[in-house]
């Protein structure tokens, strides 16, 4: 297994990065391009994710619906299913992405955790790529936090009164706002800064992409 992900994935990601620097002869621009090339290739899965995410918000008050008119569980989930099949909804589209980054996340820390070739200049705008930065991290964790903050497609508000269901739904959303910049920031403050660019260019161009999908036509 960890031959497949060497030959397939690690192995291909150093070369291309290597060649990226053979050319730029700048180490940061070279992971920004990688960067973006990266993002480019899981863009239509990324679509899909976004797109699947707005269909949920927009089809959240018939959900709701449902689980207030059938209280049976069994019943609950057969019209759950319709209504899916109706809107052409597919709960579970996003989860391929987020396995399929993983993989990358893991060939991209190998790779800025390895020895990587003397010539390699590690420096970008002052910042040593290979050491951890805590500025950097900063500023991703605050980007990571826009992003979260306008995660969720604008949805029509609903009269009465809330239930505890969507009490603590919104509670917990509210809580992983914060959350997620957390762990971002300490995740990205002991790992080498080229990681935490990649991290914050991936973030800004998600966050550019989600604006678009979420935006009101």
């Amino acid at each position: 297994m960890i031959n497949i992900f060497d030959i397939y994935l690690y192995q291909p990601l150093l070369s291309f990065l290597l060649f990226l620097y053979d050319i730029t002869k700048n180490f940061g621009l070279a992971v920004i391009i990688l960067t973006v090339l990266v993002k480019l290739i899981l863009n239509p899965l990324n679509k899909r994710a976004l797109e699947s995410q707005k269909k949920m918000a927009e089809i959240q008050p018939r959900i709701k619906e449902i689980q207030k008119k059938y209280k049976d569980k069994e019943q609950q989930g057969r019209e759950m299913l319709k209504l899916y099949q109706e809107t052409k909804f597919n709960p579970f589209s996003g989860i391929f992405l987020l396995f399929l980054q993983i993989p990358v996340l893991f060939a991209l820390f190998k790779i800025f955790q390895s020895t990587l070739p003397e010539t390699v200049n590690p420096m970008f705008l002052g910042v040593n790529l290979f050491q951890p930065n805590i500025y950097l991290a900063i500023i991703t964790a605050i980007a990571q936090y826009y992003q979260a903050k306008t995660a969720t497609p604008p949805v029509k508000k609903q009269e009465g009164e809330k239930d505890s269901t969507e009490q603590i739904s919104e509670m917990i959303q509210k809580q992983m706002v914060f959350f997620i910049p957390v762990i971002t920031f300490f995740v990205l403050f002991k790992l080498p800064s080229a990681l935490g660019l990649y991290w914050l260019i991936t973030t800004v161009l998600n966050t550019i992409q989600q604006r678009q999908i979420f935006k009101d036509k």
